[in-house]
């Protein structure tokens, strides 16, 4: 077999996180980061990247030697390890689902010119409709329909960055000033597109089960090279794609004082009229249709992975109930995320960036710890020494954590205080 076709056959997992990571990160923060503070910004998005990487790269590394889960790993390491990640998720899901969904149900509002139902209507729509597809379709689905939206999403978005940047960049107002940086306002969004960005770090479990489950549909595993590099081109795809966001705000919108809104409709009405403001209004259905396809698939993913990992931690932590697996459990998670998750979205929709900054807050200040505890698993006598990571890894996942929890100090510091 051709490399394409192993590397073709292989592509799952990485293909997912792009999906997932390509979404509020992107879209929302990316895109704002540009728009208020310009071109500086892709300096922290390039580095949450790099310094987040290996945290998640711990998750196809453990997963493909061990064909245990992330999460496996760490009830090897101690139960008090399992029930923190347990505690972890179990605020962070509902917060950065409802998120998710209001953040895409105002883009549909948007998209087609509704103005007579409410936002928790079309979420819970979307709600409905995504469990559907999630119960029917399975992994198998998800991965066959997002390699369709990935492949269209990276073309559209690279053809309205060569636009955007071709006619150039928007004339400041007169008397415009930059928007600072360095005071509390400007820290705490720098430490929230750092904290989602690719996005949060609990996720790394994520593509751990989806390793799982994309070796049920193989004959054979693929190698830890093959999983890994896999995994790699996805990682990269999703951090290019947020310095194509960050470009597009910053060229459209850095220098007119614009604000964009914390309303989630709102907000969807200014990202897409942005784009065709720019660019011209017969771009306007083909920038519409990308955004929602960008959220769609991210809240597709996100609620596909909370699913099974919740499943996860209920069997690990309860030997006596395998859920993990059944479909029947599956479908039953699935169905229970969503309405936990309307009610969340119903109690907040009015602004979406309460849930951001919730979702963010618990998020970020964990981040360090959960990254420490992937280290653990890979470090651990669950891998043979040879498929550990090696030493300039394991120097760059000390920096990452060290970078993470100097900023998770400062803004714990600057929210509680």
């Amino acid at each position: 077999m051709s490399k394409t076709k192993t590397f073709l056959k292989n592509l799952g997992p990485g293909l997912l996180f792009a999906s997932m990571a390509i979404g509020t990160s992107h879209l929302v923060l990316s895109t704002k980061a540009g728009a208020q503070y310009g071109w500086i910004m892709v300096i922290p998005i390039i580095l949450a990247n790099v310094f987040k990487y290996p945290f998640f790269e711990f998750g196809v590394r453990y997963t493909n030697v061990t064909n245990k889960t992330l999460i496996e790993g760490y009830l090897n390491r101690g139960k008090g390890y399992l029930w923190f990640y347990a505690a972890i998720t179990l605020v962070t899901t509902f917060t950065i689902l409802a998120a998710l969904y209001t953040v895409t149900a105002g883009l549909f509002i948007n998209l087609f010119k509704i103005t007579d139902i409410s936002i928790s209507l079309v979420a819970l729509g979307l709600f409905a409709f995504i469990s559907a597809l999630l119960i029917i379709g399975k992994y198998r689905f998800l991965e066959i329909s997002l390699k369709f939206v990935v492949a269209i999403l990276f073309i559209a978005l690279i053809v309205t960055t060569a636009l955007v940047m071709f006619r150039g960049q928007v004339a400041e107002v007169e008397g415009f000033t930059p928007t600072p940086i360095f005071n509390e306002m400007g820290i705490l969004f720098l430490i929230g597109l750092m904290g989602w960005m690719p996005t949060t770090v609990e996720a790394s479990s994520w593509v751990s089960l989806w390793s799982i489950e994309k070796w049920k549909t193989q004959k054979q595993k693929p190698s830890l090279r093959e999983s890994l590099q896999e995994f790699n081109i996805g990682y990269f795809m999703t951090a290019l794609l947020a310095i194509f966001f960050l470009i597009i705000g910053w060229f459209t919108l850095y220098g007119t004082g614009t604000e964009l809104s914390g309303n989630a409709v709102t907000f969807a009405d200014q990202v897409v009229n942005l784009f065709t403001t720019h660019i011209g209004s017969w771009a306007y259905i083909f920038i519409a249709v990308s955004a929602f396809a960008t959220m769609f698939s991210t809240c597709m993913t996100a609620h596909d992975a909370v699913t099974r990992v919740a499943l996860d931690i209920i069997d690990l932590l309860n030997p006596k109930v395998t859920m993990t697996g059944k479909r029947g459990y599956f479908a039953t998670g699935v169905i229970v995320l969503a309405l936990v998750n309307f009610v969340v979205v119903a109690a907040f929709a009015a602004n979406m960036g309460q849930l951001v900054a919730l979702a963010t807050f618990v998020s970020f200040v964990v981040a360090p710890i959960i990254g420490y505890m992937n280290l653990k698993n890979v470090m651990s006598d669950d891998l043979p020494r040879a498929h550990r990571p090696k030493k300039g890894l394991q120097i760059l996942t000390y920096m990452g954590i060290v970078f993470l929890s100097v900023f998770s100090l400062i803004y714990f510091w600057m929210v509680v205080f």
